[in-house]
C-alpha cells in the first residue's frame, strides 16, 4: 500500500471579517463569581432549614439527624 500524499492550498477567506471579543476584566469575573457563590450558599442553607423544619414537624428523628449533620457545614461557630 502506497503512502498517500497530501497537499494543502491556501485560499484567502473572502467572507465578512469577524471582530474578536474583548476578554472580561478580572475584577468583574471575580465579583460575579463571589456573588454567585453567596447566592448558592444562601439558597442551599435555606433549603436545608426548610427540610429540617419539615422533619421536626413530622417527628422523623433519623431525617433530622441526617439533615442537621449536613447543616453543620453551614455554621462556622
Amino acid at each position: 500500500m502506497e503512502k498517500q500524499k497530501v497537499s494543502y492550498r491556501y485560499h484567502r477567506y473572502e467572507g465578512k471579517q469577524i471582530a474578536a471579543r474583548r476578554e472580561i476584566p478580572y475584577e468583574i469575573r471575580l465579583s460575579s463569581r463571589l456573588i454567585l457563590d453567596e447566592l448558592c450558599f444562601k439558597y442551599n442553607k435555606e433549603m436545608l432549614e426548610t427540610e429540617i423544619n419539615a422533619a421536626i414537624d413530622k417527628g422523623s428523628v433519623d431525617a433530622f439527624q441526617k439533615l442537621s449533620k449536613s447543616y453543620s457545614q453551614y455554621i462556622w461557630e
